[in-house]
């Protein structure tokens, strides 16, 4: 696969404020806000029309909560989410440049969001119920799912997260040692964790069927270490909570792959304890992650 020409425009000029995203050829456009700039983005002429919308905010359980929506007046829908979802602090809003996504186009886009969200299991999906999937003519089916496509690579960029999966695109083999990286293991007999980790796309995951602790245990004293521990253990009760995590006489088992922050966080979740994840995930070889992620930094060019 070639490299991906994607365009960002700070429209005033700020990160956190309003954004577009588009990629090269592509009749899609994504637009982003924060809550604060609302009344800014219904002002928006490509927002007339059709349009799929995700509102993102903080999950009470730690993580980000997240609704997916279809409309075709923004600006009515979004003064009715407004009044009666606080959660939210950003919009980002799914729309085309040609105008050619219609009521049909954008519910068959909401079922099938919601389903990849469903699948990826990175957000807290906010959405009560999962609308059926809209039944489209071959052809214009084919079209919007090479329109999610380009939303799988488009949203990540915008630190959107909600479908991403574990693979997005078709990786040329020439390319793989630097995206998925040999396989790490963590082991503690006495705590009964044996896990097993690959640095996948750039996100430090840990693989299906590894077990980890039932509950976490760690314990801090300084104020700084309690609150790290605090949310670790959250962290560690939203995977049993969700599912990602299944708890049986007294283990844990990862049921299906997590992706963590870092590979400290990944490997304090699986001990119940504070963890130098660098040094602790070992390839097969004896080689840790700290050492695998630094090769040929280190290494002199002979000229």
């Amino acid at each position: 696969m070639s490299g991906k020409h994607i365009e960002l425009f700070l429209v005033d000029g700020t990160p956190g404020g309003l954004t577009t995203a588009e990629i090269l050829n592509w009749t899609g456009q994504v637009v982003s806000a924060p809550r604060s700039e609302m009344s800014v983005l219904v002002r928006r002429a490509e927002l007339a029309g059709t349009c799929v919308y995700l509102l993102l905010g903080p999950d009470e359980q730690g993580g980000t909560r997240c609704y997916i929506g279809e409309t075709d007046d923004f600006k009515a829908r979004l003064r009715y989410h407004d009044t009666n979802k606080e959660f939210w602090r950003r919009a980002v809003v799914i729309t085309s440049k040609d105008a050619n996504l219609t009521k049909a186009h954008g519910r068959y886009l909401e079922s099938r969001l919601i389903g990849l969200a469903l699948q990826a299991g990175r957000v807290a999906l906010d959405n009560g119920t999962t609308p059926p999937p809209q039944a489209l003519p071959e052809a214009h089916a084919s079209d919007m799912d090479y329109f999610i496509d380009q939303l799988q690579i488009v949203l990540p960029v915008l630190g959107v997260d909600a479908i991403r999966g574990r693979e997005t695109v078709a990786v040329p083999a020439a390319r793989q040692e630097q995206l998925v990286s040999p396989v790490f293991h963590l082991a503690n007999k006495k705590l009964g964790v044996v896990a097993t980790a690959q640095q996948i796309d750039g996100e430090f995951t840990m693989l299906a069927g590894s077990t980890v602790v039932a509950d976490w245990h760690g314990v801090g004293k300084a104020d700084s270490t309690i609150k790290a521990y605090e949310s670790y253990r959250a962290q560690h009760l939203k995977l049993i909570a969700d599912g990602s995590i299944v708890v049986a006489n007294g283990v844990g088992q990862v049921a299906k792959d997590i992706v963590f922050g870092s590979p400290s966080t990944a490997g304090a979740v699986a001990q119940g304890r504070s963890c130098n994840g660098r040094i602790s995930w070992v390839t097969e070889d004896g080689t840790t992650f700290g050492s695998w992620e630094s090769r040929g930094v280190h290494t002199t060019e002979s000229s």
